[in-house]
């Protein structure tokens, strides 16, 4: 089975959604759905999405799911194994985000046959699959109603237009161009003025969302601390 999963917040946080997409063999869109999660952070849609997708799908049978979220696919398949053994704790000794999602997740993956693959988000001719997941996420988010084939749904979810998905500009303030210059450290949380992607995950915030600056540019703050298991 070929699989995408994806997780919105209109901003972060803020009001969330998820949503997964299975396709046959050779990529038709076969079934999917959507769900709401009221005002919770972008990680965690990521996450529920994933985990959605796992326990709606059989364990059997081989599967390939389509992210566009590193921190979501990093979480469960790379550094998991170190907050293990640091009792869930990162190399930082701070509580691991989310943990409730990350074992869940570990739990649903045990003895199953599962290759994730990375895809960049919102891209023109991008991933379809991921696109499908993307607009019912985004759908899900905004509404705040479940959605999908097992509601009755025929159609699959249609993905944003080609003008939404040319890359924001960047999210940087007066605050934020002043400490870039300056070539100090992870700098304090603030609001984002404009659209933009985190420099870890690669999802989307909206203007508005709290992010902080991380070694890779500017994201999300709960990915500052998550890039250091």
């Amino acid at each position: 089975m070929v699989a995408a999963c994806d997780g919105a917040a209109k901003i972060n946080p803020g009001p969330a959604g998820w949503a997964w997409v299975l396709a046959d063999p050779a990529g038709s869109p076969q079934r999917w759905e959507a769900g709401p999660l009221g005002r919770t952070t972008n990680n965690v849609a990521e996450l529920t999405a994933l985990a959605e997708l796992l326990e709606a799908t059989d364990p059997a049978v081989p599967l390939e799911v389509r992210m566009d979220s590193q921190y979501a696919m990093n979480a469960v398949t790379k550094w998991i194994a170190g907050w293990k053994r640091n009792g869930w704790q990162t190399a930082s000794k701070k509580p691991v985000a989310n943990k409730d999602l990350v074992v869940r997740i570990d739990a649903l993956l045990e003895g199953r046959d599962v290759v994730f693959q990375h895809v960049l988000a919102h891209q023109v001719n991008g991933d379809p699959l991921n696109a499908i997941a993307d607009a019912a996420a985004s759908t899900a988010a905004t509404e705040q109603a479940p959605a999908g084939t097992a509601h009755g749904a025929t159609d699959v979810p249609r993905p944003s237009p080609a003008t939404e998905d040319k890359p924001p500009r960047p999210a940087r303030s007066r605050k934020a161009r002043t400490r870039r210059a300056s070539g100090g450290g992870p700098g304090p949380v603030i609001k984002a003025k404009f659209p933009g992607r985190c420099g870890h995950c690669n999802s989307r915030y909206e203007a508005g969302a709290d992010i902080t600056k991380i070694a890779s540019g500017w994201g999300h703050r709960a990915c500052r601390d998550a890039a250091t298991p």
